[in-house]
């Protein structure tokens, strides 16, 4: 029981995501670095209209999920696994931020 307890209150950062990918995109950083950003396109489960969706960033960094994420065709369904970070830079306004996914496993579920 006391094993159980403690392993419920463990840290946890897990994101699994269906939708459809789109605008998958590749740049460099300043660094060097190589980073893919896509967007995921879920339908809202619990919409009555089924119009409703959520935009999800998704940012790729394994030279693998790069590949995979540019060679999908946009609209194409995926499952993307991964872990949700917080991204802070300084631009134009100021200070910014934003969720997104970082993504760790990508398979398509469609043919696009």
């Amino acid at each position: 029981m006391a094993g159980t307890r403690l392993a419920a209150e463990q840290p946890l950062n897990e994101v699994r995501l269906r939708g459809r990918l789109t605008g998958a995109v590749e740049r460099e950083l300043p660094s060097g670095d190589l980073l893919v950003t896509a967007r995921l396109v879920v339908p809202r489960a619990d919409s009555a209209t089924a119009t409703g969706v959520d935009t999800i960033n998704c940012a790729l960094w394994a030279a693998q999920l790069r590949r995979r994420a540019l060679n999908v065709p946009d609209g194409t369904v995926v499952e993307v696994e991964g872990v949700l970070r917080r991204r802070f830079w300084r631009g134009a306004a100021g200070p910014a931020s934003r969720y997104e996914v970082e993504v760790i496993a990508l398979r398509r579920l469609t043919r696009g």
